[in-house]
């Protein structure tokens, strides 16, 4: 089973002051995908500089020829299906079907309340996003869509000509709980996780293994329950948010050895942080771009 490697660039930067740039500099490492995140701020990067996520990957996709590209991920905290729609079938048709959607229920940060709501419980995330993902597939794949629910409506929403990729564009399905599992089996092409949070401060690398194989052992019954096999779906690890933290970065070994690792309990790719100094996400430039060029060699 071959892995794939991709990187996360967050949307940061200025596109005239080092953006293009780096998504550039992606396509050129090799880089399988190159995501960004969709929110509308981010935990320390709050008070910075932070761009809109479809808009910079409407930018890097004509700044490239063959680098996939997407979001890790979009939520319904601040979209609605019909205007996503939308805008995923503009960026599909000016990437040429280099876009894949990671798309997930959303969380309590800041865009749970920037546009003046109540944050939800997880309860009404998930039910939302059990009808937000649906909908949007019916939008993707269908002409006009006409549809009355409790959070989400379309009436006669056109989306001609739909899709360069057919029948749609891809989704990666962010998910652990069963409901959000259950979405993953029906409707990805690929599952996204960034491991048990509960084991980030107190955890261990093992523990977290584990609490892996777990969710990729209920990945493998939902796909079940819903009549497919499992293997069809992608699975992807967002790194960063294990109690390893950075240290698989520190090396080429050392990236290797956990890639390894994540590999054999089925994940067909990982995606890792473009450096970002004083940061989270703070990795030495040289040792990021070894591992980008050298490390899927060694996994083999």
């Amino acid at each position: 089973m071959t892995l794939r490697l991709s990187t996360v660039i967050l949307p940061v930067y200025r596109w005239h002051e080092g953006g293009r740039e780096r998504w550039q500099r992606a396509e050129e490492l090799g880089f399988h995908t190159a995501y960004t995140y969709d929110h509308l701020s981010w935990r320390t990067f709050r008070d910075g500089p932070w761009f809109g996520a479809l808009p910079t990957l409407t930018a890097a996709a004509t700044a490239t020829e063959r680098l996939r590209m997407g979001t890790l991920v979009t939520s319904p905290n601040f979209r609605h299906p019909v205007t996503l729609a939308k805008e995923l079938i503009s960026l599909d048709d000016v990437s040429g079907g280099r876009f894949t959607l990671g798309i997930g229920a959303g969380g309590n940060g800041f865009d749970a309340t920037a546009l003046g709501q109540e944050a939800w419980t997880p309860r009404e995330r998930a039910d939302r996003f059990g009808e937000f993902l649906p909908l949007l597939d019916r939008l993707l794949t269908g002409d006009a869509v006409s549809e009355r629910g409790t959070f989400y409506s379309a009436d006669e929403a056109r989306t001609i000509p739909g899709c360069v990729q057919r029948p749609r564009l891809p989704f990666a399905v962010a998910a652990t709980g069963p409901r959000g599992l259950k979405l993953a089996a029906q409707y990805g092409q690929a599952w996204v996780t960034t491991g048990d949070p509960k084991l980030y401060e107190e955890g261990t690398p093992d523990q977290s293994m584990e609490a892996l194989r777990g969710q990729v052992e209920k990945l493998s019954k939902a796909c079940a329950d819903s009549g497919r096999d499992a293997a069809e779906l992608d699975k992807i690890l967002l790194h960063g948010f294990t109690p390893d933290r950075n240290r698989p970065l520190e090396s080429v070994d050392a990236f290797v050895d956990f890639a390894g690792r994540h590999q054999g309990l089925g994940f067909t790719e990982i995606v890792i942080h473009w450096p970002i100094p004083d940061s989270d996400f703070t990795t030495a430039p040289a040792v990021f771009e070894r591992i980008a060029t050298e490390a899927v060699a060694q996994l083999g």
